[in-house]
């Protein structure tokens, strides 16, 4: 087996057990296990960028509906490589979500950064999904 494979393997191994062991990982008393999850959205769009506008839209009539506890949006600006491979530079809204680990609020998140995607004309949403454990 090559070497490069090998790495590879080895790699996914760590980095799997170590979701496996944060996944699992007890909350001390009075918190309670939540997942974070961050969704970074670009703003470039065919013929223009998402206005504040636009954005604001899309949070009250796709996220806030789905997310009615709450949520925290901020600006950032960032940078990813597109499937063709060039590094493309945009202005972004980064969402973060504090919820309950459920398959309704799976669902959900896949369907918003579905239709961000498809109104907004995106390749592509990152999620970062970390499992954290809250108190009020």
């Amino acid at each position: 087996m090559p070497r490069y494979l090998l790495a590879i393997f080895a790699f996914a191994a760590i980095t799997q057990s170590g979701c496996a062991i944060h996944g699992q990982a007890r909350c001390p008393s009075g918190e309670q296990a939540s997942t974070n999850e961050l969704t970074y959205f670009g703003t470039a769009k065919p013929g223009g960028v998402v206005s504040p506008e636009e954005w604001a839209s899309y949070l009250a009539k796709s996220v806030t509906p789905r997310f009615p506890a709450g949520l925290s949006v901020w600006p950032a600006a960032g940078q990813w490589q597109s499937a063709q491979g060039s590094i493309v530079k945009e202005a972004s809204f980064v969402l973060s979500l504090v919820y309950t680990p459920s398959e309704a609020n799976e669902v959900a998140i896949r369907a918003l950064v579905s239709e961000y995607k498809l109104q907004f004309q995106q390749e592509a949403v990152l999620r970062v999904k970390s499992h954290v454990c809250v108190s009020l």
